[in-house]
């Protein structure tokens, strides 16, 4: 269904059928209740928390168990927080996060998994272009150019394109 047929069956129903409908939606979907607890009580800093833990947890558990170091938690969450609209400074701010959590779990671990590398490079690529067009680059400079410091330290194969990234957005 197209966007304007949409539109156009939404204003041929009265208010009731409407406030049905949503109610509906709400009890069938989460993200539709997830879409709602955070437009009328928006705890942006309780998620990043929260999505900060998992991912600290992820690469450094606490007691005996084993890293997973799944990638894909973080990023599960940054598309969950890109959904909801989150406030750019806070989600910047954890793409950062995520990408040096990476790190150091990196300096403690090497990888040698070449996809290791390819991923953490796109989350910083995703990360540079997010903080530009959200004229954040000024705030986060600094921590970006530690990064690519980090990636060059630890010698990785592809530091030469986290300098490139950052290069294509220093003018």
């Amino acid at each position: 269904m197209s966007k304007r047929a949409l539109v156009k069956y939404l204003q041929s129903l009265d208010k009731a059928d409407l406030e049905t409908q949503v109610l509906e939606l709400y009890a069938k979907f989460k993200p539709v209740r997830d879409y709602y607890g955070f437009v009328f009580n928006p705890k942006e800093d309780k998620l990043i928390e929260e999505a900060r833990f998992k991912v600290s947890k992820e690469y450094f558990p606490t007691g005996r168990r084993r890293p997973k170091a799944r990638r894909s938690v973080a990023q599960k969450a940054i598309k969950h927080f890109l959904t909801l609209e989150l406030d750019p400074a806070l989600l910047s701010d954890f793409m950062l996060f995520n990408i040096e959590t990476a790190m150091r779990f990196n300096a403690r671990k090497p990888s040698k998994q070449e996809a290791f590398y390819k991923s953490i490079y796109g989350s910083f690529e995703h990360a540079v272009h997010f903080i530009h067009s959200n004229g954040l680059k000024a705030v986060h400079w600094d921590r970006m150019n530690k990064i690519l410091d980090e990636a060059e330290e630890q010698q990785w194969y592809n530091a030469e394109g986290f300098e490139r990234t950052l290069a294509n957005i220093a003018g």
